[in-house]
Formats: structure tokens, sequence, C-alpha cells
């Protein structure tokens, strides 16, 4: 076998130049003028000009149910009116028997950080441990003769 007998097995076949005029007629399977007709055109997709129309929120992702801050602590409130409904006097409120109690639910599998507001009133002298407490139930809890325990 000597390199003037070998041949191809398939025939070079290059594709119909597009756009010189030549068959095809008038604008040579381009359309009409403008950026259409010109070669490396490429025009934008409709979708964009829509995104870029909806408004803007700041934020990350999409915004991110419109707050950057997600692993913020959920804080369960409980009133006064509850507590007074729900304990008896000398009895010990904390987030664990709150949770007994039905007054708050769990967050994340756990007892939450919970925080007494000063909403309704307070007869009974009641002990607080491991709760945030408003300006307003501290005072009617102190006025109650309860204690507040860190």
């Amino acid at each position: 076998m000597q390199l003037h007998s070998l041949s191809p097995h398939t025939k070079n076949r290059k594709n119909p130049p597009v756009g010189r005029g030549g068959k095809r007629g008038k604008t040579s399977g381009r359309g009409g003028k403008g950026q259409t007709a010109r070669a490396g055109h490429k025009i934008r997709p409709e979708v964009r000009d829509l995104i870029k129309k909806l408004p803007k929120r700041r934020g990350h992702g999409k915004n991110r149910a419109r707050s950057v801050k997600t692993n913020r602590i959920a804080v369960s409130a409980v009133n006064l009116a509850a507590l007074e409904a729900m304990y008896k006097a000398g009895e010990t409120v904390s987030p664990a028997s709150l949770l007994a109690r039905g007054l708050v639910r769990r967050a994340k599998g756990r007892a939450p950080v919970v925080k007494i507001l000063g909403t309704g009133a307070l007869s009974k002298a009641l002990s607080v441990r491991g709760c945030m407490l408003s300006a307003t139930a501290r005072a009617a809890l102190t006025k109650a003769g309860g204690t507040i325990h860190a």
C-alpha cells in the first residue's frame, strides 16, 4: 500500500453557503433587513425582559422571605393573664412547665425562648425561672410577691 493509492471512505461535503445570494433568492434565506439579516446575530430572550421588569427586593438569594437573618431565635410570648389562669400560687414558671401546660410550642424540637409580657393582672406569687420579662411584667410580678431567677 502506497500513499497515492489511499482513498477516503466518505467524500468531503461542505455545507451550502447561506447569505451569499445564489439560488435561495432575494434575501438568501435571511428574512428582512436589520439585526436578523446580519452574521452573528443573537436576539435577547423575551423572558429576560420580563424578569427585568419585576420589582427587586434587597436581601440574599431570591429575597429569602424578604429577610437576610434566617437563624433568628423565635421568642414565644406569654401574657400574665395566661399565667394567672394556669398556675397556682408558689409554682415555678419555666419554659419546660409552659410547654407541659400547652402555653407555648416546641421550637426546633426543644423548649423555646420565652418572654413574659405584662398584659393582664397577676395576683399570685409565682417564681419565674429561665424566662425573659418585659418591664411591665417584672413590675407586676414583684408587686404580687413573686421572685425572678436568672
